[in-house]
């Protein structure tokens, strides 16, 4: 939890993230992360600064279990001074005990923010999905709280003026709009509407943006023009040399049946890597997240 330091910004969780969404789609299966088509709304996490403090987070964390579906799971949650936002104790349940930082009997506003967090690290932990050191397996948790519905939250949570600052998570506010967007394009959602911080709308706005990045990278037909020139000039290349790996980028070349090639790009929506021949247009389909792609191999 940033809490009056300094923000990071940009994208240097980027891979991890995309990595994470890959994981979700396999783990998870298309059905499953389709059941989350609508996101957590603000009143059904709304907490008064006149609601009764313990009363209101059961309220919340009920309202989060059942968004997450989480049958037979509940959330004891108790209030102490610590470095961290809250953390969650995994068992094997039903009960699981989460403790908030004391930071939020006052600002509760948030509460649902932090709660869905550790909510999601229960979740993770049924579907037994995790990466392997803390700081990948917690952007695991904030990417699979967001593209399941309740990442908004956490967004919104962050606050940044020239004397003060907070932020909610391990992405960056850029990060967080990036997860919320390719939710948004996949389930026609627009978050930005319940956002109370106008910082998580400009984040929400840049994240559309590098979102909008994945589609337009060749072999897509969406690829600008530019992109065009350098595909055309790798695919030559790659002719002329098949057994010569092509630079680093967006995607690679690798000899199919003789005289013939395939490029392996990244799915646009679950990074899942797609391969197809070189052959003009192309028609390719995600077998993972059901994506249909229109090529210009």
């Amino acid at each position: 939890m940033a809490n009056g330091g300094p923000v990071e910004h940009g994208y240097p969780h980027l891979e991890t993230v995309r990595a994470a969404v890959t994981a979700l789609y396999r783990r998870l299966s298309y059905d499953t992360i389709h059941q989350f088509t609508s996101s957590v709304v603000p009143a059904d996490v709304a907490f008064c600064d006149t609601d009764d403090l313990h009363l209101g987070v059961q309220r919340v964390a009920r309202e989060l279990v059942r968004h997450f579906r989480l049958p037979q799971a509940r959330m004891i949650v108790a209030f102490r001074a610590m470095e961290h936002a809250a953390n969650v104790e995994l068992t094997a349940g039903p009960e699981y005990f989460v403790e908030l930082n004391d930071r939020f009997r006052t600002h509760r506003r948030d509460i649902g923010a932090a709660l869905a967090h550790e909510i999601m690290h229960v979740y993770l932990h049924r579907v037994g999905l995790s990466f392997p050191g803390t700081r990948d397996n917690e952007i695991l948790t904030d990417t699979a709280t967001t593209y399941l519905g309740a990442g908004w939250l956490l967004l919104d949570a962050y606050r940044e003026d020239g004397a003060s600052s907070q932020k909610l998570g391990y992405l960056t506010p850029e990060e967080f709009g990036y997860v919320l967007a390719k939710r948004s394009l996949v389930f026609g959602e627009d978050p930005s509407v319940w956002f109370t911080s106008a910082q998580a709308y400009t984040a929400y706005g840049r994240g559309f943006e590098r979102a909008r990045h994945d589609e337009r990278q060749p072999p897509l037909t969406a690829a600008g023009w530019a992109g065009r020139r350098r595909y055309a000039r790798d695919r030559r290349h790659a002719q002329e040399q098949p057994s010569v790996a092509a630079p680093d980028g967006p995607y690679s070349f690798a000899p199919d049946a003789p005289g013939a090639l395939r490029v392996t790009f990244a799915c646009p929506t679950c990074h899942q890597r797609i391969r197809v021949p070189v052959r003009g247009r192309v028609r390719a389909r995600c077998a993972l997240c059901r994506t249909v792609l229109e090529c210009d191999t």
